[in-house]
């Protein structure tokens, strides 16, 4: 890597979804708090831009792999070139992630299944990969983006709950399993957040989202990587949705079920 040398020095973060929203603040503060970075993501002028502007503004370097995260071999590919350019990562975000938004029975499969392998598969496969050199050293950080979505079954948007709830309940068990390794790992739960996460998915006007306030990416991802760096297992940012994803357990599930449905409803 001797166009890195220079900066072997300082650790590595890696982030997917790294282009926009929360991935792309979570990338500014680790660059403020002087790590080198890898981004991944398919918007290929974006993390090149990025790639140009935080070396000069932090001093850092940085290393854009442009990449769709829903092909299965991606994941592999990752980690084979980060080896060839010796890059050992120290810190891991699985952040990349996207939903669909409508009845199961109408909803296109394709993009269904891509949205099982971002969301489930790729996290998975990234974690089986760079986990392994983090417990070899006895250090590592690891940042699970899910959802707010994670505590609830979500009629019309079933598979995207069901993919949050995966990564909050690996996490959680991961978590538990790495303990005295010197490796932690942390799943951030937001709930809606302003980005175009919602005009992708079609949702923007269900109850959920049309005409209420949201917190801002910058803000979720602040709160992520103070987390983080406390070593915490679950982060819950906003008030309400820590209330809300904690009082379910104590409300009939057919219930719950319900009052999701009626949220996402866009009348």
């Amino acid at each position: 890597m001797n166009k890195t040398h220079e900066y072997q020095y300082k650790k590595f973060a890696l982030i997917t979804g790294a282009a926009s929203g929360i991935g792309y603040e979570l990338a500014y503060i680790f660059a403020q708090n002087n790590y080198n970075l890898v981004l991944v993501d398919r918007v290929e002028e974006k993390i090149q831009e990025i790639a140009v502007t935080f070396p000069k503004e932090f001093g850092i370097f940085v290393k854009s792999i442009v990449k769709d995260l829903s092909k299965p071999t991606s994941p592999e590919e990752i980690f084979l070139e980060l080896q060839q350019e010796n890059i050992k990562v120290d810190v891991l975000v699985n952040n990349a992630g996207f939903g669909t938004y409508g009845l199961f029975n109408e909803t296109n499969l394709t993009d269904e299944l891509e949205m099982l392998q971002v969301n489930v598969v790729c996290t998975t496969h990234l974690t089986k990969l760079f986990l392994k050199n983090m417990v070899k050293q006895g250090d590592g950080k690891i940042l699970n983006v899910s959802s707010a979505a994670a505590f609830q079954p979500g009629p019309l948007m079933a598979v995207y709950f069901a993919t949050k709830a995966y990564v909050l309940s690996f996490s959680e068990a991961l978590a538990n399993e790495l303990n005295g390794t010197g490796v932690t790992v942390t799943v951030l739960c937001p709930g809606t957040t302003q980005s175009a996460f919602h005009e992708r998915t079609g949702m923007a006007d269900s109850k959920l989202v049309k005409g209420k306030r949201m917190m801002d990416a910058a803000t979720v991802a602040h709160i992520g990587y103070d987390a983080l760096m406390q070593g915490k297992t679950i982060v819950i940012p906003g008030l309400i949705n820590k209330i809300f994803a904690k009082s379910i357990r104590f409300i009939p599930r057919n219930l719950v079920t319900k009052i999701v449905r009626s949220m996402q409803e866009d009348k």
